[in-house]
Parts: structure tokens; sequence; C-alpha cells
């Protein structure tokens, strides 16, 4: 494993390293709300739109109140509509607006509002069990576990192909193994994010690899 690898890594984490949630503006935790607002940004970002807009978008629906399942169910279509235009998110507004009214009240009636409970040691069974819900597929299944391994330990590391695709750009491994032990595993999330803005950016890309 060579010292330059490991040297990008560190420059990643440190320069490219913000999570998603942490644009968004989500203190998370391993809590009912928090976890429920990833889920949300989640949505967001699984549409072909841009990480800026679903980030925005999400901010909005939060200023808006729509920080739990059962506060985002008793919002009407319009009103999530709205926030979603606020956030620069038109193009898929009104489908948009629905599967967050949909999902929230699936997470409510299965899981009581709590995406603890279908928590598993299983990383599979995890992301299989969030693709239940409306607009997740497998890609928003990679991005909530790829954010929430922060606080849920047992999916450390999770480095899904976006995040190993944005690696071998940036010149580190594109083993998941061997990318993780450039770092120490508190870190694993942030280099993870940084992966996937290489992935996303070749300016990006091109820094950490000239790093």
């Amino acid at each position: 494993m060579s010292i330059t690898q490991k040297g990008r890594a560190r420059y990643a984490v440190h320069t490219y390293g913000t999570t998603y949630a942490e644009d968004a503006d989500i203190t998370l935790r391993d809590k009912p709300a928090p976890l429920y607002q990833l889920l949300v940004l989640a949505t967001l970002l699984s549409a072909r739109i841009s990480a800026d807009i679903a980030v925005a978008a999400a901010r909005e629906l939060y200023r808006a109140g729509y920080r739990t399942p059962q506060r985002m169910a008793d919002a009407t279509w319009q009103q999530r509509v709205d926030a979603l235009g606020r956030g620069g998110y038109r193009r898929y507004d009104e489908r948009t607006a629905t599967m967050l009214g949909d999902g929230a009240e699936q997470l409510q009636g299965e899981h009581r509002g709590d995406l603890r409970r279908l928590r598993s040691d299983d990383p599979a069974q995890t992301r299989s069990r969030l693709q239940t819900f409306p607009g997740i597929g497998p890609a928003g299944a990679d991005i909530f576990c790829r954010e929430v391994q922060a606080v849920w330990p047992e999916l450390v590391p999770y480095l899904d192909r976006k995040a190993l695709q944005g690696a071998g750009k940036a010149g580190l491994p594109e083993d998941a193994s061997r990318l993780a032990r450039l770092v120490p595993d508190a870190d694993v999330v942030h280099l993870a994010a940084a992966c996937v803005r290489a992935a996303l950016d070749q300016d990006v890309a091109t820094a950490i690899r000239d790093a």
C-alpha cells in the first residue's frame, strides 16, 4: 500500500469528504428523525437531477417542517410540491411529492416511523429492505447505506460502485477493502463521499490524483 495512496485518501477526506447529509444540514444520529431525513435525501438524489438541486430541495422540505414521516404524511401533496419547487426540484416535483407522501405512510405503518426497525447486521438485507420504499431503488439504497455507515457501524466499509468508480478516477484502489484500509473506520464515510464527488466531477478526481 503506497504512501502516495494514503496521502491522496487523507487529502480526499479533508478536502472533498463532506457528505450529502452534511450538505443538507442533517445532524445524522441513530435516531428516527435524522434517519428519516436521510431517507428523504436519498429519494431526492435518486432522480436524474443534480446533487446540488436535490440537497437544496431537501433543505426546503426540512425548512417547511417535514422532518418526520408524520409531518411529511400530514402535509398536502401541493405543500410538498411547493417546497420541492422552492429548492429548484421542478422536473420531478409532482411525482416525487407523491412518493414522499406514500413513503412516509409506509414507514409509519410498517416500522412505526423508525428506520432502525429495518436495520440488519447483514448489509445486503438492510439494502434490500430500503428498496421497498417508493423512489428508492438500488442507487438510492446505496446512497442511504453509504451515508448511514457514519452511525450504523455494521455497514463499514460501505463503498458502492459509484464510490469505487470515483476512487479509480482519483488514483485510489478500486477494491473496497484496500480503499477502506487507507483511512480510519470513522473516516470511511467521508472517503466514500469524496470518491463519489470524484466520480461526478473530473476536476475533483484530478485534484485528488495529483495530491
